[in-house]
């Protein structure tokens, strides 16, 4: 049985999430992950699922921008698509070791996810 490949473990991380599924994306998840996020530095697998389980539910679609790959770093564009922005883009660049995301760099505009402005 061959190991996945980063690519491997962050594609089906990213599919898994993506579709609201928080429990098994956090199996490709390190206990001891290190995410830094616009305005929060999130240190273990908890606070990572509960940083990410936050947001799942507010996706209404997903649209890929690209890839890059270099051995066992790899990042990902996209849109997250949500009730308040389509067009907003997002950036992760991940570190996987022994098939795990051991960290996550996350950049988005977080003004962009906010609540819509009341008519």
């Amino acid at each position: 049985m061959t190991q996945d490949t980063a690519y491997d473990t962050v594609q089906k991380y990213h599919r898994a999430w993506t579709n609201g599924d928080i429990d098994t994306a956090m199996s490709y998840v390190a206990d001891d992950i290190a995410c830094r996020a616009p305005g929060v530095d999130l240190d273990g697998k908890d606070a990572y699922q509960g940083f990410i389980g936050g947001f799942a539910p507010m996706l209404t679609g997903i649209g890929d921008i690209a890839e890059f790959v270099d051995g066992d770093r790899v990042a990902l564009f996209y849109y997250p698509q949500t009730a308040t922005t389509s067009t907003t883009p997002a950036a992760e660049f991940f570190t996987v070791k022994d098939a795990k995301i051991t960290e996550s760099v996350l950049i988005f505009d977080r003004l962009s996810y906010g609540p819509p402005e009341q008519a």
